[in-house]
């Protein structure tokens, strides 16, 4: 479900395949850029010259896929996302005849937070990998994850039932954190899970799989319906995106992972492990047609510093050497191709 942040949409006349017929720019896409996307669209809206751009949620993948489906008023110009798009997804764009321009805005840690009244999580990375990846080794076989308790992961953790609330399939959040935690953090490192995969002829990817046995629950796309449950259930736990935690420390508190805490300095000191970059991808075809997107982005380069309002808000700013390469993109607009990118 999307969740429109500004309020007013305007009822538009779609003509054919062009984007002249809209004068707001329409962004969509991550939970987690949805605050500071937000910001940076009130701050556009302050000038006379451009409507406050409307910027939605749904989660990375819609952010993604709704900029590559195509050319017009009736598909996104901007999509935000928290994972970074994939080779498979920008063939998506091709194959829609879309080419869009990538540009990294910030870094953000992925949380995970109990109310500060329930009991204090630290837990190593791996760990956290084994109570809530879908499968896991026992007697040398993959099998559906038996863990009920934390303390049955490992004896020195709380003896409470595991219980995590999270985002669903299309967030970059939960796929940034299945890919860190359960794959990499678990299945990659872990001596029996990686026997046990090989003797199954598979790959640690499946270790991104969250379990869907009530161990971990989907509780929707929004971050703050997250917090809204753990304050709620003391007992729970939630993964969501720092700036969340941030806003809500009176009452919650970061879990310890792998002996650091999820704090602003260590998140960009990259002494938290558990931390991923931030993105929009600008649709070419609506550049010059719809009006402000040039200076949407420009708006950015205002206030992505250590001393700007994103950062007050929770966002972890670029090192200097990134800032002015992306503000260099966001002129240049070069068009993201498959050779820049990574398969994961």
């Amino acid at each position: 479900m999307r969740f429109t942040t500004v309020a007013g949409i305007m009822t538009v006349v779609l003509t054919g395949t062009c984007a002249q017929a809209r004068d707001y720019i329409s962004i969509a896409g991550s939970s987690t850029v949805l605050p500071f996307a937000t910001i940076i669209a009130e701050q556009l809206g302050n000038n006379p010259s451009f409507k406050t751009p409307i910027v939605e949620s749904g989660g990375s993948s819609v952010g993604k896929k709704g900029v590559c489906e195509g050319t017009g008023t009736e598909f996104t110009d901007i999509g935000n996302a928290s994972s970074r798009m994939k080779i498979g997804e920008l063939e998506f764009c091709d194959k829609n005849g879309v080419t869009v321009t990538e540009i990294k805005v910030g870094y953000d840690g992925i949380v995970v937070a109990g109310s500060k009244s329930g009991p204090v999580l630290e837990i190593s990375k791996s760990d956290l990998g084994k109570a809530l990846t879908a499968k896991v080794p026992v007697d040398g076989i993959m099998v559906a994850n038996p863990y009920k308790l934390w303390s049955e992961v490992n004896p020195e953790l709380p003896e409470i039932a595991i219980r995590v609330y999270g985002p669903p399939t299309t967030s970059g959040t939960r796929a940034s954190f299945a890919e860190m935690v359960n794959q990499k953090g678990y299945c990659k490192k872990d001596p029996e899970a990686k026997a046990a995969l090989k003797a199954a002829g598979q790959t640690d990817k499946v270790c991104r799989a969250m379990r869907t046995d009530g161990a971990y629950v989907e509780a929707g796309e929004q971050d703050n319906l997250i917090v809204q449950k753990l304050q709620e259930d003391s007992n729970a736990y939630g993964i969501f995106g720092f700036s969340y935690l941030d806003q809500n420390s009176d009452t919650l508190r970061g879990a310890v992972i792998s002996g650091s805490a999820p704090t602003f300095e260590n998140i960009a000191s990259d002494n938290y492990s558990v931390s991923r970059a931030l993105y929009f991808y600008v649709k070419h075809a609506h550049v010059g047609v719809v009006p402000g997107i040039k200076e949407f982005m420009a708006e950015w380069t205002k206030h992505w510093d250590e001393d700007g309002v994103l950062a007050e808000n929770g966002m972890i700013p670029l090192p200097d050497a990134e800032r002015a390469a992306y503000a260099a993109a966001m002129k240049n607009m070069p068009v993201l191709t498959a050779d820049m990118l990574e398969e994961v």
